[in-house]
């Protein structure tokens, strides 16, 4: 009895230990692979980028006679490509030079002009922030909300129409009903698909699709000449009225950043707490990890459901409506523009956790924002950085790739990620 009293600090201490190691494998986990899958997919993109250029071919091709040459041309043109893309989405030198011209007097317009990169690449990424977490939350309560791209359209068109048909009023109400107009109409499109599943046994991600189609055609008859939303002459929906317009913080010209990112860094922060810190976070976790477990202990698991899908397309209403209220300022056809899709190799890059979707939505943003730079100064096609973009989520998706090329542990059965046990069901 006495040795069995001594050994319990000694178990209690290994399983310490063992939690302890759970926890250090899960974040290097969670950190090693999608920065080795960003740095992987950079390299390919090199290649890519001297297999088609002509000049570096050419080099390669006397490789034998001048591989110095071969050599040279190789690192100038992925140094010219990569280097044009930080530029048009960082802008650090010019930033530095625009400092310099503040501090000695030359105002602070010089300034502005030279952010105008860094906050283009800040500015696209804002919806993609909002979209990103709209699939996240679905990944953690085990759904996977494939609509996004519906959502953000009903939730932006919802937006618009009260922006510009509500007039006379101040800004400091006209202003949170036209978002909350946005936000109900990507929650109601979130949530029909989460009734359907809880109450009928639909699937979401068919159900999604389904109401991406209706949201596309419906916004295909509202924004087409003479339509209900339409001007009489261009199918894109009246402006937005000052009063319901999200400020740009700046006036020069081609500055578009906006208070819209800094909404968009608070509802991270509110989907971390309600995720990690809030009862409801956890039924949302526990249906998505074990729904019938979730069930015996007395959760609501239907409910749950139609929760996560009504907010997640809260979330998607969001990305629509911060751009349409502070960038584009009108809803044209094909708005969307592949968002919605693009959020789900967000939240596969961000691994479903808020923060980690905050810094996919930047990667992606900086990356987009950089492209037209790359194609113009270095004549590199923006296909380019989308296939860099799709190799990162094959990694992303098939971590193995990445587990094999650089000789990885496998991760403890405790730090793999469940993104869905719905899919099939």
């Amino acid at each position: 009895m006495a040795e069995a009293t001594t050994n319990a600090p000694d178990i209690q201490n290994n399983d310490d230990e063992t939690r302890a190691r759970h926890r250090s494998s899960s974040a290097y986990y969670a950190l090693a692979i999608p920065i080795l899958s960003v740095f992987t997919a950079l390299v390919i993109g090199a290649i890519l980028i001297v297999l088609t250029d002509s000049v570096v071919m050419a080099a390669w091709g006397d490789f034998f006679s001048a591989p110095g040459a071969a050599l040279s041309a190789t690192w100038k043109a992925v140094a010219l490509a990569y280097g044009s893309l930080l530029s048009g989405s960082l802008g650090v030198v010019e930033i530095w030079k625009g400092v310099g011209t503040a501090i000695s007097g030359g105002g602070t317009d010089e300034l502005a002009r030279a952010m105008v990169p860094l906050a283009e690449s800040l500015t696209t990424s804002v919806p993609f922030i909002f979209a990103g977490l709209a699939v996240a939350v679905g990944f953690q309560g085990g759904l996977f909300n494939i609509g996004v791209e519906g959502q953000l359209l009903v939730g932006a068109l919802s937006a618009v129409f009260v922006g510009y048909t509500f007039t006379g009023l101040p800004w400091y109400v006209h202003l949170p009903m036209a978002i909350l107009a946005g936000m109900i109409g990507g929650a109601i499109w979130g949530g029909i698909p989460g009734l359907l599943k809880a109450y009928t046994g639909g699937h979401e991600v068919i159900n999604t699709i389904m109401m991406n189609w209706i949201a596309i055609i419906l916004s295909a008859w509202l924004l087409k000449v003479g339509g209900p939303m339409a001007r009489p002459d261009l199918p894109l929906t009246p402006p937005v009225l000052p009063s319901a317009q999200i400020p740009q913080l700046f006036s020069t010209t081609g500055n578009r950043f906006h208070a819209g990112f800094f909404l968009a860094l608070i509802v991270v922060a509110i989907v971390w707490w309600l995720l990690y810190k809030a009862t409801t976070g956890f039924e949302i976790r526990m249906s998505g990890a074990n729904p019938h477990a979730a069930t015996y202990s007395g959760i609501n698991v239907k409910r749950t459901w139609v929760f996560i899908m009504a907010l997640g397309g809260a979330l998607a209403g969001l990305a629509g409506t911060v751009q349409a209220l502070a960038v584009d300022r009108f809803v044209a056809l094909g708005f969307s523009g592949g968002l919605g899709f693009d959020s789900i190799a967000l939240a596969l890059l961000g691994r479903s956790h808020p923060v980690g979707v905050l810094l996919a939505a930047l990667l992606f943003g900086t990356l987009r924002n950089g492209a037209t730079r790359m194609q113009s100064v270095a004549r590199i096609p923006i296909d380019i950085v989308t296939i860099v973009q799709a190799l990162v989520i094959v990694f992303i998706a098939a971590p193995e790739i990445i587990r094999w090329i650089y000789r990885l542990r496998a991760p403890d059965e405790e730090a793999a990620p469940i993104f869905t046990t719905s899919w099939g069901s």
